[in-house]
Parts: structure tokens; C-alpha cells; sequence
């Protein structure tokens, strides 16, 4: 049986979660703001799945709507550790099975937690759909349901 593409996974995992994707091909952009243009959507509906590793080793999906940052302190109480780091792309890869800039919970070879930036609830939402030059289209109150995630303000402005 063929290995399945990110998309596949991404589409996969949505279907067994009742979460309803579309996903896009979508030609490269070079920044945030050309993404968001060529998707006729502005810079704030593009989120990023980041994998953050904590200080005990597990890691945790950040979701971040363009525009912001996370805020360390915030999410380091949130989570109640005192540690946290981005790893480098090798260490997300191995922790998710997707490369960055295409990195989404959906459909990771290894469920993690997820929290999202309160600012992205009551929105559709564009995200990385699990390869290049693709990106997903979902709710993101049905997303945050999907997998249970935890909403706080994790952010601050870039």
C-alpha cells in the first residue's frame, strides 16, 4: 500500500474527528501578507501550528493566528512549567510527521495537545494542510472541539 501524502492524513484524521476541511492547492509565498492575498483572506486568518517541546519532553501544538507571537510567559503558566522551546524542524518532523510550514494537528503521527489563541475561536480559519504548496480551510470552534483543545490568550502581538 502506498505511504499517504500529508494532505491524505490531514483529510483522514479530519473525517474520523466529523470535522469538515477543505484543502487548496496554493502557489509558494514568500511572507505572511502574500499568503494571506493570493487566499483572498487577511493575515490574521492564516494560523500556525506550532510544535512547542516541553521541559519533560512531550510536546504541544500552539495554534497562533498570523500577526501574533506566543507569548512565552503566557503559555509557560498555562501549561505550569517553567521551560518551554520551539525545536529545531528535524525534532518537529520527527514529533509530527509534517515539516514546517506545513505542520497541523491534523493528522500528526503523534496526537499532542493543542491550544489555541483565544482570538481565533468564532472563525474560519486557514492553516498548513500537511504539504507544500497546500493549505486547510475549517471552523475553527469545530476545530478547537475536535480535539478538545484548550483556549487561552497564548499571544502577543508580533
Amino acid at each position: 500500500m502506498a505511504e499517504l501524502t500529508g494532505a491524505d492524513r490531514v483529510r483522514a484524521d479530519a473525517e474520523a474527528r466529523g470535522l469538515d476541511v477543505e484543502i487548496i492547492d496554493r502557489p509558494a509565498a514568500r511572507s505572511l501578507e502574500e499568503a494571506a492575498e493570493l487566499m483572498g483572506i487577511t493575515p490574521s486568518d492564516i494560523v500556525k501550528s506550532l510544535v512547542v517541546k516541553r521541559s519533560d519532553g512531550a510536546f504541544v501544538f500552539a495554534l497562533v493566528p498570523g500577526g501574533r507571537k506566543i507569548s512565552w510567559p503566557k503559555l509557560r503558566t498555562l501549561l505550569s512549567v517553567n521551560k518551554l522551546q520551539l525545536p529545531d524542524a528535524s525534532v518537529a518532523l520527527a514529533a509530527t510527521g509534517y515539516e514546517r510550514g506545513t505542520i497541523t494537528p491534523l493528522g500528526s503521527t503523534t496526537a499532542w495537545p493543542v491550544v489555541v489563541d483565544a482570538s481565533i475561536a468564532g472563525r474560519r480559519v486557514s492553516m498548513g494542510a500537511g504539504e507544500h504548496g497546500r493549505s486547510l480551510f475549517v471552523d475553527a470552534d469545530r476545530l478547537i472541539d475536535a480535539f478538545g483543545a484548550t483556549v487561552a490568550d497564548i499571544s502577543d502581538p508580533e
